[in-house]
């Protein structure tokens, strides 16, 4: 078999870090993954995603800032990639209202740094991944790549608008294949501790209250990861045009206290209640089409929210521990 080396930024995080394990599951691949290790979320639980690769054959850990153009130029001097999936990025949509000019460094900057590699390069095969938060307050539902996105409603959603279109450009210009995937709210086993599922969980668990922002009728189209990793490995692949995005979600929206119930259902515990204003910056909904998805990528999420709960219920018990609190 060809071994095939690519690159997964951010591969340590919650979806790079299940892409590895694909990968590396599949045999085949020399895997690569650079990753900061930064604060936003405690780094100890990113190195756990890790561990269980740490020895595998073909893999390799490079701790680097994408910003960092000197440690870039050095890792690609040593290394010649067929693909890169850039996962890396300063996530959330509240926090990037703190620190704007952090969001435009990492998400910005550093997705152009890692084109203009690919470019020098010749790196012909480019995923990139972007976000629903770009369709801002769309009221056209579901989603479709087609629509407008010309109002991001959040300094991260702005980014990540501003990615895409870079990847455009050098699609453009330098023949670069770029798959822009648009991810909608993934959660599952080494889900961010930040984001809803896992932070309520946790919260209920400790018999802490929940903050509901609003009155719990928000809306979310929930993607379990194993379905998400499925579009990602075939975007992979995938070599239909040179440049495409493509919606990657479960085409089901489900209401905050929905997922509420789930929990309280799965954990046992009932969940104490902190209701708050909404957030500016939040979106009402998200609703992916993903008739593109199923057409090129042969795309076909499996796990509804049901069993996608239950499932990640069944790995936080396991986990909750010191470490992961």
């Amino acid at each position: 078999m060809i071994l095939k080396n690519i690159l997964i930024t951010g591969g340590a995080g919650f979806i790079g870090s299940h892409l590895v394990g694909r990968l590396l599951g599949e045999g085949g691949w020399h895997v690569t993954v650079i990753d900061d290790f930064n604060d936003f979320y405690d780094p100890g639980l990113k190195r756990c995603n890790l561990r269980p690769y740490l020895e595998s054959d073909g893999f390799r850990l490079v701790e680097a800032d994408i910003r960092d153009r000197a440690a870039l130029n050095r890792l690609f001097e040593e290394s010649a990639f067929d693909v890169i999936v850039h996962l890396a990025a300063r996530a959330g949509v509240r926090p990037s209202l703190i620190e704007p000019l952090l969001y435009s460094e990492t998400n910005i900057t550093g997705t152009l740094n890692l084109l203009e590699l690919a470019r020098q390069r010749e790196i012909r095969q480019f995923v990139f991944g972007s976000s629903s938060s770009v369709y801002g307050e769309n009221e056209k539902v579901p989603f479709n790549e087609d629509d407008p996105i010309f109002k991001p409603i959040s300094p991260y959603a702005a980014t990540k608008v501003a990615g895409e279109l870079l990847c455009h450009t050098y699609s453009h210009l330098y023949g670069i294949r770029c798959v822009c995937l648009r991810f909608f709210t993934v959660y599952g086993a080494r889900q961010r501790p930040d984001l809803a599922i896992h932070k309520f969980a946790r919260l209920i668990s400790d018999g802490k209250p929940i903050p509901i922002f609003g009155d719990g009728t928000t809306r979310r189209d929930y993607t379990y990861i194993d379905d998400l990793i499925a579009g990602l490995r075939a975007a992979i692949g995938y070599t239909g045009s040179s440049y495409e995005i493509i919606n990657l979600g479960e085409s089901r929206t489900v209401e905050l206290r929905e997922v509420v119930s789930l929990l309280e259902s799965e954990l046992g515990v009932n969940a104490v209640i902190n209701r708050q204003p909404l957030q500016p910056g939040d979106v009402p909904q998200t609703y992916a089409d993903i008739g593109k998805a199923r057409r090129l990528l042969g795309y076909n999420p499996q796990t509804d929210i049901v069993e996608g709960v239950r499932h990640f219920v069944e790995w936080f018990k396991d986990n909750d521990s010191t470490e992961m609190k």
